[in-house]
């Protein structure tokens, strides 16, 4: 009797963990959201234009420490936001579950990653923003995590999230005109080293 209540309160225990857990992981989505989208709204309603004065501008040295901190959080327009949003809901969920620390490691290194490829790459003259640096960079770690880890779990996270995300892939190609596949592809590849590194943690 004593081993089953005592079974009955780990089993109890187990799930208020995860509800608790999962209560963190959707408060800290749905805080950056908010967050993401008062920047668009205030950018919009105001005459300060954020994307020239924070937006990442190639071989700028000025630009260099605030265009990579700052372009993340800049959006051209409400369309492109909304475009963002799911994907960084989705897989930086997906990388907060592997846990926090490899979701600030690799969300930092990808962020540095993509903005220094895109600052070396891009064009003279251009400014680049948007949260699409990272989704690369998340897209990357999850699908190359599980083989890192040598994990079955991960794996089949792998192949669900390379089912439903993997066209995004042709973003890496400097195909379209107005996409900063630098950003894209460096992300990507970002993502791929911070799984990499951080393979024995989780």
């Amino acid at each position: 009797m004593p081993r089953t209540k005592t079974f009955s309160q780990q089993v109890a225990r187990f799930f208020q963990t995860a509800e608790d857990e999962v209560g963190k992981h959707a408060g800290f989505l749905m805080a950056w959201v908010i967050l993401l989208w008062a920047i668009e709204i205030i950018d919009f309603i105001t005459p300060w234009d954020f994307d020239q004065m924070l937006g990442l501008k190639p071989w700028k040295l000025a630009s260099l420490p605030v265009g990579i901190v700052c372009s993340p959080f800049l959006h051209g327009s409400f369309g492109h936001l909304a475009s963002n949003t799911l994907s960084l809901i989705v897989l930086g969920w997906l990388v907060i579950i592997a846990g926090w620390r490899q979701f600030w490691i690799t969300s930092i290194a990808v962020a540095i990653g993509s903005g220094l490829g895109v600052w070396l790459l891009g064009a003279p003259g251009s400014v680049h923003i948007g949260a699409s640096g990272l989704v690369f960079g998340y897209l990357g770690f999850l699908m190359s995590h599980g083989i890192w880890r040598r994990s079955l779990t991960w794996i089949v996270v792998a192949v669900i999230v390379g089912s439903v995300y993997g066209s995004m892939i042709w973003g890496v190609l400097p195909n379209r005109s107005g996409i900063s596949w630098q950003g894209h592809f460096f992300g990507l590849v970002t993502g791929f080293w911070a799984a990499w590194a951080q393979r024995k943690r989780g």
